[in-house]
């Protein structure tokens, strides 16, 4: 897999859910801080996002869309000067199914409609690619752009819209999928300006063969002097690239990366602990015992634990849509 596909795997916790949101102005709503992170796509009409921390706000019309990776609370109205009304989150921290207003209101009062949704992500050990990324990414429409990304989002409406045969399995599918195009989308137009950071790691060829490399095979005993090579640079000058743009060491990076592949194994797998240590570059339980539990502060076998516990609250609470 790809750094990005990776990145997003690692940190999936839960089923992503959405929904149709129809609005008649006046309306405002105030979404608390929560987990995971939350997207908007305006359909019809026009609203207005109001990021956390006194950002400016942000006008979004027809075929925007607007990803918050890390939902800190923010605010969608119909005008700036429309007072917000709190929502309240359900017991599993999903946002409840939102109210559509679709009967006549005063005249010339617009209707705004959304496709509107949430996905699962463990934020307590976030992929610095998607740490990188600030509170809002706004994709505003323009014609001829990102062409791939409006035809997912005009399909995923059409099943929310129409629910047929498969319904219930497509959506989901659909946003995952949404999540990766809006993510490409993003990095794609930010590595054209970028000079550091993951943006610009992404868009080099020599920092994304080496990623590549040691996501396709992370119990491979690299070293910064192998990785270079397959990359056709020196062992300094690939060391010196590589920490430029990614913000740390290869090996620093391929010992994260190794560690958050185990976290993986252990919560979504039954692999005993000499399986897990072989897939992630450890030669002994012990050693592989004594590294996860400097990385988590948790013995292997207690977080396999706590992360079942925690997916079977996730999978109970899977009811609402937003």
């Amino acid at each position: 897999m790809d750094v990005l596909s990776d990145a997003i795997t690692a940190m999936r916790t839960g089923r992503p859910h959405s929904g149709h949101t129809h609005k008649l102005a006046p309306w405002g709503l105030r979404f608390p801080p929560s987990p995971g992170a939350g997207f908007h796509i305006v359909l019809r009409g026009s609203c207005w996002l109001l990021p956390p921390e006194d950002a400016p706000p942000v006008r979004l019309g027809v075929g925007d869309v607007v990803l918050l990776p890390r939902n800190r609370g923010y605010g969608l109205a119909d005008s700036l000067e429309t007072e917000l009304i709190d929502v309240v989150l359900t017991d599993g921290g999903l946002l409840p199914a939102q109210r559509s207003e679709l009967t006549d209101g005063p005249p010339g009062a617009e209707t705004t409609t959304m496709l509107c949704g949430a996905y699962q992500l463990n934020q307590a050990r976030p992929h610095p690619l998607l740490a990188s990324l600030p509170d809002v990414l706004h994709l505003p429409a323009q014609v001829g752009r990102h062409p791939g990304l409006r035809s997912l989002v005009e399909l995923l409406g059409a099943e929310l819209t129409d629910r047929r045969l498969g319904t219930d399995a497509a959506v989901p599918a659909l946003l995952d999928t949404l999540l990766l195009y809006i993510l490409r989308a993003w990095f794609e137009e930010s590595a054209c300006v970028a000079t550091s950071g993951w943006a610009a790691a992404l868009g080099d060829p020599v920092v994304t063969a080496a990623l590549r490399e040691i996501h396709q095979s992370p119990a491979h005993p690299w070293t910064v002097e192998e990785l270079g090579a397959r990359t056709g640079l020196s062992r300094a000058a690939f060391a010196r690239r590589f920490t430029a743009l990614v913000g740390r060491p290869p090996l620093a990076y391929l010992t994260w990366w190794r560690m958050t592949t185990a976290g993986r194994l252990l919560r979504e797998t039954d692999a005993p602990l000499r399986s897990v240590a072989q897939q992630t570059g450890y030669l002994s339980e012990f050693a592989f015992a004594k590294a996860f539990k400097r990385e988590y502060d948790l013995s292997p076998g207690r977080y396999r634990e706590q992360g079942r516990g925690a997916g079977r609250r996730s999978g109970s609470a899977m009811t609402g849509e937003g």
